[in-house]
């Protein structure tokens, strides 16, 4: 530690008495001279932390005054993975997911709402799975349970049905959640009626009651009534209803797999059906080829739609000019789609467009301005003349499908 200075010690140590008047002598000092000097810096290297992003200052604890510079303080160990080893029951969790391409939006919202269900006593969130589960930790998922004999692009509601009611009879869960979709509340219907439970359709909140027990709401008559009743053990959700899991990733960790199970099937899927992609309409259409006012060869947007496979949509202004029917408008004004992928082509992004569009699982953005709207929204952005892709992507098209690619 260095030795501060205090003046008035020196001026007395160097005044020399006798004589007529007071003298100071300017002979040297010793050293002892003075007080020791806390050093502030010194003590906030010490007591600083070094904890990733950033640094922080405990100021909680004392520091010895002859610390040195070097940090003290131990690291506190960083938890990259929440693990739930011994739950004290168990969410099941059944995705609305085909088993291709990843979980949706709605099945991550599931999730998290299976994960505020388990930590309010200790639980753990069990997905079912149709295929992989690499990413159903990190939308917070303790437990993977594979399902086998179910074919993942399959239209098998029966056989989906007999795997979540053996999935049911193994863990007991406290809760089972579907999503309040066409195939999942079509599944959850099918399961209480084999429990012979009751359902509670379409929750869009989860709330504590003043007794203690949890309360599932939803809204009914339009918005106009709201509906409340302790939480049964089937609950369906609505979309939208839950923000995703943002915390820790989970640990994911994969069980037994359960087989699909007997399943006294009255459905069989034959053969699948031609569709005309234009038939189908934009809140059930599952790619999009979007056009905007920076699309002038309309006959080069139809060549690539029929390439691509997919429904043609477009914006208000594009409507308004007649290029597209009024059916085919998508935004706040037109229609709210739900696509997993949405292929803009010069739409410069307006708000009520932006609103039409928040529930689509990829947004694919072909535009010459690179601060456009629909450029920051794109999960995949090409800054070019909408013109100068089009037929380019249509010759690769002709030219995979030539090789014999899919």
């Amino acid at each position: 530690m260095k030795m501060r200075r205090d003046p008035r010690s020196e001026r007395e140590a160097r005044r020399s008495t006798g004589g007529e008047r007071p003298r100071f002598s300017l002979m040297v000092l010793k050293p002892a001279v003075g007080r020791l000097r806390r050093s502030p810096r010194i003590v906030r290297q010490a007591a600083t932390v070094s904890i990733s992003p950033r640094l922080r200052i405990a100021w909680n604890g004392r520091v010895a005054p002859q610390a040195s510079g070097a940090v003290l303080a131990a690291r506190a160990p960083v938890e990259t993975m929440r693990v739930v080893a011994e739950p004290a029951f168990h969410v099941l969790v059944v995705p609305d997911t085909d088993g291709e391409g990843g979980l949706s939006e709605i099945d991550r919202q599931l999730i998290a709402a299976g994960r505020s269900l388990a930590d309010s006593g200790g639980g753990a969130v069990c997905a079912l799975a149709l295929q992989g589960g690499d990413d159903l930790g990190g939308a917070g998922a303790d437990r993977v349970i594979a399902v086998t004999g179910i074919e993942p692009l399959a239209y098998d509601p029966e056989g989906r049905t007999a795997a979540v009611l053996t999935a049911i009879a193994i863990l007991s869960p406290r809760h089972v959640l579907f999503a309040e979709t066409p195939d999942g509340s079509d599944i959850a219907r099918r399961v209480a009626a084999r429990l012979g439970e009751r359902l509670f359709a379409g929750a869009d909140a989860l709330e504590a009651g003043s007794d203690g027990d949890t309360r599932a709401l939803r809204r009914a008559q339009g918005g106009s009534l709201a509906q409340s009743a302790k939480l049964p053990r089937l609950v369906s959700i609505m979309p939208d209803a839950f923000p995703l899991h943002a915390g820790l990733p989970h640990e994911g960790r994969p069980l037994d797999e359960v087989p699909m199970g007997a399943a006294d099937r009255r459905i069989s899927a034959s053969r699948p059906l031609t569709v005309d992609p234009d038939t189908i309409a934009l809140e059930e259409a599952d790619f999009l080829l979007s056009g905007g006012n920076g699309v002038t060869d309309w006959q080069g947007f139809a060549d690539l739609a029929e390439a691509l496979g997919a429904t043609r949509a477009g914006s208000r202004v594009v409507c308004d000019q007649g290029h597209l029917p009024r059916e085919r408008q998508v935004g706040a004004s037109g229609t709210l789609v739900t696509a997993g992928c949405y292929f803009a082509l010069g739409i410069s992004g307006a708000p009520q467009h932006l609103q039409g569009i928040t529930r689509v699982g990829h947004v694919v953005a072909v535009n010459t301005d690179l601060h456009a709207e629909m450029i920051k929204r794109a999960d995949l952005a090409i800054v070019a003349d909408a013109q100068a892709v089009m037929p380019a992507l249509i010759r690769l098209l002709a030219e995979r499908k030539g090789g014999g690619d899919d």
